[in-house]
């Protein structure tokens, strides 16, 4: 299972605390980031992250890519409401390919949660009830 994370610069330090808190269970999955959040978040966990370009540099169509690709099973995207950035029509792209594929997201930190717990417990095998597996 494939986790991206994205975080808006104003909440990367956000992304890190969650990261922090959670690299127990983060850590039995391979993790791929944008560039940013990549570097600042297995910098301050130790935790293996792939890390793609910048948002704004194309990180965020990299991931959208390995979305439509079904490269991508679970999206945690820590955005910034009250000051949107330029890329945020990239992130729209990731959220609606995220509805297409039936893939997972959480916008902040309560959802994301949500998700993480759900993985503990082994609850999200969703890939076989939409695929039919």
């Amino acid at each position: 299972m494939t986790i991206a994370l994205i975080a808006h610069d104003s909440k990367k330090e956000l992304m890190v605390q969650f990261c922090i808190a959670y690299c127990g269970i983060l850590n039995k999955y391979n993790l791929v980031a944008t560039g940013g959040t990549a570097k600042i978040v297995s910098e301050a966990t130790g935790l293996n992250i792939t890390g793609f370009l910048g948002g704004v540099q194309g990180g965020s169509q990299q991931i959208v890519s390995r979305i439509g690709c079904d490269e991508i099973d679970l999206v945690l995207i820590f955005r910034d409401p009250i000051n949107p950035k330029s890329n945020d029509v990239d992130h729209n792209e990731i959220l609606r390919l995220c509805d297409v594929h039936n893939i997972p997201f959480a916008t902040n930190v309560a959802a994301a949660e949500m998700l993480i717990h759900g993985l503990e417990r082994g609850d999200l095998d969703w890939r076989e009830i939409v695929k039919g597996n």
